[in-house]
């Protein structure tokens, strides 16, 4: 297989009348899935070939039709959410340089505003196109799997996001894996929780379509409201959960599981930042039967390279490793000198080889080059390797235990957040004179400190004009002056004593 429409073509052939997507108020089977997109292919296959599209919609079923007319046309999508700020929906656009955006009518006339200069297409009026099987045939035939087949957009030390690009090969070879190794079967009905524009999607969609399974939708209002979350998942007799931490946990903090507890889920997969144990201990005490599994990778390894099946028999309360490589996928750590670290408990940088690797940052050379280098160890051929910036350590088991960054990046609410970019966007405000962000990782607290003549309600307002809502500080806090170290630098220590104060 070299193109993941295989997974829709074969389930469809498989399980046609079959639900395959369902949201509250809408269910599509893979048959009407299958011609939709295809509507969809066709009209984009005539014009456009190996482009990146722009799918300018919320989640829904419609996006994911989207999504596969896409790539039965060759092509690859990038989805820009419309609840984004507009600053951002611009530096997207500047770097993805499409000519095409999807969107609903509903949101047509931001979108035509947004994107002008490029042909704006609505989804309703794509899915009464013909269908052109020799346009989807021809693309088809022009397709090799190192094309890319999606572009997700994340956060970039200089203030501009940057476009991680996933070929097809690297889904196909992770999907194939991730599905065997837990045993997901048709029968399967996957909760998806995840934005689409986030990496944790990908596992749920491509999952479900190539084990013919049921994707169902949540509504991110849902999350706001525990009690219908779970009288959701309990009346759709959800089975797997590949949620990012955060999500799970809002559940359990509002105790949500003395509510009602979704008791046909089998598998619950979590990622994006470390589980709290008393949460994980809650969730795996409510559903006494069910596989937990904590998986860990960034974006750029195409969703994850490590796994670590929760044993109940085990004592993990000290540290819940992030576990060994998946198959097909090599993972090492490298110390300050890029010499391979094999002793236990030692710390080194988490760095990944392998199929799964992405093809770098779209349009971004000088950042590509700078994470997606060769392997220092290897002088024999080339080996690249992806630099996760991430430090990890061995325990006495041989498996990867996370151990926190080695620079500025942080992981909040399941993104990956450079902190530059979050003060460069602060200091990029006239009134402020300097700004300095923190990230308290057991509290999950994001702090904002900032010299200025501006209140913090007028702040947060200003940073949600060119910030995405997860990157936007927990608690800013406004001083007359910074600690400075011996060395004249801030003094980040003092800064965090110091927010105790202002609490």
């Amino acid at each position: 297989m070299y193109n993941v429409i295989d997974y829709l073509e074969q389930s469809c052939q498989k399980y046609s009348k079959k639900i395959a997507i369902r949201e509250p108020n809408q269910k599509i089977t893979y048959e009407e899935f299958q011609e939709a997109s295809k509507r969809v292919g066709s009209y984009l296959g005539s014009i456009y070939f190996n482009e990146p599209i722009i799918i300018y919609m919320e989640k829904g079923i419609d996006t994911l039709i989207a999504f596969f007319g896409t790539i039965y046309a060759g092509c690859f999508y990038t989805l820009i959410n419309p609840e984004l700020p507009g600053i951002r929906i611009s530096q997207i656009k500047n770097t993805i340089h499409a000519r095409v955006v999807i969107t609903t009518k509903e949101d047509l006339e931001t979108a035509e505003k947004y994107f002008e200069g490029l042909e704006v297409l609505t989804i309703e009026e794509l899915k009464k196109e013909p269908i052109q099987e020799e346009v989807l045939v021809s693309s088809y035939q022009r397709h090799i799997d190192t094309d890319p087949l999606y572009v997700n957009f994340t956060s970039g030390s200089t203030g501009v996001p940057k476009g991680v690009t996933i070929s097809h090969r690297s889904v196909i070879d992770f999907i194939d894996v991730f599905t065997r190794l837990f045993h997901f079967q048709e029968k399967d009905i996957i909760a998806n929780q995840a934005p689409f524009d986030f990496d944790v999607s990908v596992k749920d969609i491509f999952s479900s379509m190539k084990m013919g399974a049921t994707l169902v939708l949540i509504p991110k209002q849902y999350f706001s409201n525990p009690s219908l979350l779970l009288d959701y998942l309990c009346e759709q007799k959800v089975t797997t959960l590949t949620w990012a931490v955060s999500a799970l946990c809002l559940i359990t903090t509002f105790h949500g599981l003395d509510y009602k507890v979704p008791k046909t889920v089998e598998k619950v997969l979590f990622s994006g930042e470390v589980m709290p144990t008393k949460h994980l201990r809650e969730w795996m005490e409510k559903l006494p039967n069910a596989t937990f599994i904590n998986v860990y990778g960034p974006t750029e390894i195409t969703c994850n390279c490590l796994y670590h099946i929760v044993d109940r028999n085990r004592n993990w309360e000290e540290k819940l490793p992030v576990g060994i490589p998946f198959p097909n996928e090599r993972v090492f750590l490298l110390n300050e000198k890029d010499e391979i670290i094999e002793e236990k408990g030692m710390s080194g940088e988490i760095c990944v080889s392998g199929t799964c690797l992405g093809l770098g940052y779209y349009h971004n050379p000088e950042q590509t080059n700078t994470h997606f280098v060769l392997n220092p160890n290897n002088k024999s051929y080339l080996e690249l390797i992806y630099r996760t910036g991430d430090l990890g350590y061995y325990n006495e088991e041989g498996e990867i235990v996370f151990a926190g960054r080695k620079d500025f990046q942080i992981k909040y609410l399941g993104h990956r957040i450079e902190l530059e970019e979050i003060e460069k966007a602060i200091m990029d405000i006239p009134e402020v004179v300097r700004c300095c962000c923190l990230f308290e990782e057991e509290k999950a607290k994001l702090y904002g400190f900032y010299i200025g003549e501006i209140s913090k309600k007028e702040l947060n307002a200003k940073l949600k004009e060119t910030l995405p809502i997860f990157m936007i500080p927990t608690k800013l806090i406004c001083l007359n002056n910074f600690p400075i170290t011996k060395n004249g630098k801030i003094d980040r220590k003092k800064l965090l004593e110091m927010r105790d104060s202002h609490e």
